[in-house]
């Protein structure tokens, strides 16, 4: 499992838009975004695949996020979190 490359971020970018649009989150680079002064979430790429480890709770947790319905799922999550934390 590698981090991912740009190409990689590339084949996210609606999920990435959708990301930046969350006023909890900032994105400190290209698809590594903190939430406040902690790391939040980052994507890595396997045999194809493309997964976020993310900080939906106290540790990080591995999702694949290839297609658009583990998107969606992923997203939903992401947003679920940053509600509960208010």
């Amino acid at each position: 499992m590698r981090h991912a490359t740009p190409e990689d971020l590339d084949r996210l970018e609606e999920l990435l838009t959708e990301l930046r649009q969350q006023p909890e989150l900032r994105e400190r680079a290209r698809g590594r975004f903190s939430r406040g002064p902690r790391a939040f979430l980052h994507f890595h790429e396997d045999a194809g695949d493309l997964y976020a480890d993310v900080r939906l709770t106290d540790r990080f947790e591995r999702r694949k996020i290839t297609s658009d319905k583990e998107q969606a799922a992923f997203l939903a999550a992401v947003r679920a979190s940053l509600r509960s934390a208010l």
